[in-house]
């Protein structure tokens, strides 16, 4: 199963946005997909789920991760590089089980030019050292406000077809 991981809790973000384009085209494939934003995360993840311990709250997102064979990251960028609640997400994940020698797929986003390619990287490597192997085509979308429609869907020539190259990739990977 395909977890497909909105990376912020930023209320209505573009982030969840993409992660339901994703979900909608990988449907599309008979893929088995479940969505989880970073939004449903407990508020108090980090004084209950840090270090050794597990909260009640916390418990069903652990099982979905350990359920997930791969992973989606749709990733805004933040100052440079990733939210931080991402990381405190993979943190509070059981190391190293969560994430050891299962697959992910990379997606960049931002409201500048550049679709968080330094986000993208820092993270890349954090996947590296949980021993996740990551698909080599990285999506970056910039500009993010005028890549999507008022549905929520890609409309864009290059994005419609690299979104697609990406999804049939990582499908077989």
């Amino acid at each position: 199963m395909i977890t497909i991981i909105s990376g912020t809790n930023r209320p209505g973000s573009n982030s969840l946005k993409v992660a339901q384009y994703y979900q909608q085209q990988l449907a599309l494939s008979d893929t088995e997909t479940t969505l989880l934003s970073l939004e449903s995360l407990p508020a108090d993840l980090i004084a209950a789920d840090l270090y050794g311990n597990r909260s009640a709250a916390f418990q069903p997102i652990q099982d979905l991760v350990s359920a997930s064979s791969k992973f989606l990251f749709v990733i805004p960028e933040y100052n440079g590089s990733f939210p931080g609640v991402l990381k405190t997400f993979i943190d509070a994940c059981s190391f190293p089980a969560s994430f050891f020698d299962k697959k992910a797929a990379l997606v960049g986003l931002s409201s500048g030019k550049y679709g968080n390619i330094r986000g993208i990287e820092h993270f890349a490597g954090i996947c590296s050292y949980l021993h996740l192997h990551t698909l080599p085509l990285r999506i970056h979308i910039p500009y993010i406000r005028e890549e999507m429609n008022e549905d929520g869907a890609f409309f864009k020539e290059d994005t419609l077809k690299f979104t697609a190259q990406q999804i049939a990739r990582f499908i077989v990977f």
